[in-house]
């Protein structure tokens, strides 16, 4: 990638940081979770347990399909400026 890719915004850097924010935003999750768990005014119960458990599963889920709707936002985008490519070096030939 160079410089002019990447200030005219022919490439996108938001690709190469997705997998990142997903490791982090699932850390984020998960510590949620675990508070939840073992917060609140009456400790440790099963209904906490429960709730943060949820929380664990339902937020790493949330969080894998909003992260693959911006994937296939950019593979959108990838893919139509390989369209866009090919077109233009057909009307070349």
């Amino acid at each position: 990638m160079n410089a002019k890719d990447l200030f005219f915004f022919n490439k996108f850097i938001t690709p190469t940081v997705i997998t990142f924010l997903y490791w982090l935003m699932l850390l984020g999750v998960v510590l949620a979770g675990i508070g939840t768990m073992f917060g609140g005014y009456e400790g440790f119960t099963f209904k906490n347990f429960m709730t943060g458990l949820m929380v664990i599963v339902f937020g790493g889920i949330t969080v894998r399909i909003y992260l693959e709707i911006i994937m296939v936002i950019f593979k959108i985008n990838s893919n139509l400026q390989k369209i866009a490519d090919n077109s233009e070096k057909k009307e070349e030939e």
